[in-house]
């Protein structure tokens, strides 16, 4: 049995919409948040269902995730990537991590 060749990890910006949940950290009044997150994984779909576990395990209700791709990827659409947010992204690779970058809070506006 030969053995597949082991891909490397790579980060990928997401953005994570999170609902309400008792114990969720976010300021009174919040009916949610977003939550911009660097995340490493062999491809997308497994930084999404880490951050997804992640969030869960922290007491967080993970609504929806929209993926915006590798730093690569990102460059390539035209984003400007400031240092810091560079930082974070060799971060969340060297330690193959899901590290919340960004979070505002949603407010009701009625």
């Amino acid at each position: 049995m030969t053995e597949k060749p082991k891909r490397p990890q790579q980060v990928y910006t997401l953005v994570v919409e999170v609902g309400r949940k008792k114990g969720d950290g976010l300021p009174k009044g919040a009916t949610g948040a977003a939550l911009m997150i660097y995340a490493s994984g062999v491809d997308e779909a497994e930084a999404v269902r880490e951050t997804v576990a992640v969030l869960k395990e922290a007491d967080l209700a993970p609504l929806d995730v929209t993926g915006y791709g590798t730093l690569d990827e990102r460059i390539e659409l035209g984003h400007e990537i400031e240092e810091d947010e560079r930082g974070l992204m060799d971060k969340a690779l060297a330690e193959n991590a899901v590290i919340v970058a960004q979070v505002t809070p949603f407010f009701d506006k009625s």
